[in-house]
């Protein structure tokens, strides 16, 4: 017998890429079980499904930093934290020390929708009942009708798994002038804040105030204390970009509004910033 659950849950991520660097990303995700009836003549309870499992899923890999094996840099695990150190693409440098819960590690040489895969089902299947003998997985970005970029950020502000200096989202952008849609300013900020780091100005600090990581010198570090502990990070500046108000949604669609309206002065501008899939913030100036 076959049970599934379309768009069961979306991950929101960032992962490590040798050459691209933090990625952030979101995944729609499908599931498919395959077992024998239980004793309530089912395969298992729908509210299971979306309790247990997107549960399972959510504590494992959602709003976290996903790091493969194969890295070009170290990953140093302590009692209650862990400090990361690498190197992507030309040379650009990324360290980050975060409490041991924001990072996921993934045993294949990279990070996509097939190693994350098979990493979940393994994850998985020792929690579910011993009338379930397989599951399917499917994981897919959400289809874009505008253009989108990955970004990275943290929140520290907020009570929930956003704190996490480095975790991130595949987010569609609209923008519209007068009340027509226009492409190519929405292609401009897609690609000047492809694979981009949004830090907020007032987690900015010296490199000589890091604690736990070693900051080289083209980077910009920031810092910050939250619920969930002490995160620290130190990237470079090239991709990097520091707004001056925390990286939520609605302070991302406000300040594109005001950066787009200062090019525009005289037209009405209308963004639509998502954050991941189906959710975002509508800013007007």
């Amino acid at each position: 017998m076959i049970l599934f659950v379309n768009s069961l849950t979306v991950i929101d991520f960032s992962y490590l890429c040798n050459k691209r660097g933090a990625v952030g990303e979101s995944w729609i995700v499908d599931l498919t079980l395959h077992g024998q009836l239980n004793d309530e003549s089912m395969v298992l309870d729908f509210g299971l499904v979306k309790k247990q499992i997107k549960g399972i899923i959510d504590n494992c890999i959602d709003h976290k930093l996903a790091v493969p094996a194969t890295l070009n840099g170290s990953l140093t695990q302590h009692a209650e934290h862990s400090v990361l150190d690498c190197h992507f693409g030309d040379n650009y440098h990324l360290a980050m020390s975060a409490p041991n819960q924001a990072y996921c590690l993934i045993d294949a040489d990279v990070i996509d929708e097939k190693s994350v895969t098979e990493f979940l089902i393994k994850t998985i299947m020792p929690e579910l009942p011993s009338n379930i003998e397989k599951i399917e997985i499917n994981l897919y970005p959400e289809h874009s009708k505008s253009f989108y970029y990955h970004y990275s950020h943290g929140l520290k502000k907020h009570d929930g798994n956003c704190q996490r200096i480095i975790h991130g989202h595949r987010s569609q952008i609209g923008i519209s002038l007068d009340g027509m849609a226009m492409p190519r300013l929405q292609k401009e900020w897609a690609d000047k804040w492809e694979d981009i780091y949004l830090a907020t100005a007032e987690d900015e600090i010296n490199k000589s105030d890091l604690k736990h990581v070693t900051a080289q010198e083209n980077d910009v570090c920031f810092a910050y204390t939250s619920q969930q502990g002490y995160f620290e990070m130190a990237i470079d500046k090239s991709r990097c970009d520091i707004l001056p108000c925390d990286t939520t949604v609605e302070c991302i669609a406000d300040y594109l509004s005001s950066q787009v309206k200062n090019q525009y002065p005289d037209s009405e501008v209308k963004i639509t910033a998502y954050e991941g899939v189906g959710k975002g913030s509508i800013s007007y100036a």
